[in-house]
């Protein structure tokens, strides 16, 4: 089992990366491969190269920092990028959102990443809280105990829910059947 983290924060080594790796860390400790991939540079051929990736993945994290109380603009352009190319690769693989913040906008960041998510039936992972750390520099985000916890418990919390997904498969659990989609529109 494998779970791909993207990195939405133009600073490769900042503060969302430093929560993505508690997470990833949870993750090793439950027996489960991480990569966390910079997604911070929304250019086509990066967008193609995570989509490939999604396609070997069990699950997706997206991670992001607050700007003007929503996620950057970077991981917007590559999640719509990224969405058009590996949307029937995401279905019904859990997914989470996680955003870092030096105070606040993080739950309007959650809020739209989720989005992502939830178009493409992925089961939601939370933790014990919302998914969010706070500082404004990576040792700073290292100080925030609360908020690692609930890195770490989101972790956890995918792990599980890999594992039991690949229970039910061998128990011979299908997935739900899908509906074509229908498109309902209001202007005549």
């Amino acid at each position: 089992m494998k779970v791909l983290l993207l990195n939405g924060s133009p600073r490769k080594e900042g503060c969302t990366y430093t929560a993505l790796c508690e997470v990833a860390a949870a993750l090793k400790e439950n027996g489960v491969d991480s990569e966390i991939f910079q997604a911070g540079n929304p250019d086509t051929e990066n967008v193609k190269a995570a989509a490939a990736k999604m396609k070997e993945a069990d699950g997706l994290v997206i991670g992001s920092p607050v700007y003007w109380a929503s996620p950057s603009g970077q991981i917007i352009e590559f999640m719509d990028k990224f969405c058009s190319m590996a949307g029937a690769d995401m279905r019904l693989k859990p997914g989470a959102a996680v955003a870092s913040a030096r105070r606040a906008g993080t739950t309007a960041t959650l809020d739209v990443l989720n989005k992502y998510l939830t178009f493409y039936q992925m089961p939601v992972v939370s933790s014990n809280y919302w998914n969010m750390v706070h500082g404004n520099t990576p040792e700073e985000v290292r100080q925030d105990a609360e908020g690692l916890q609930i890195m770490r418990t989101l972790g956890n919390n995918m792990a599980w829910l890999l594992k039991s997904i690949e229970a039910g498969k061998k128990a011979g659990l299908e997935v739900p059947a899908q509906e074509e989609k229908i498109k309902t529109n209001f202007i005549r």
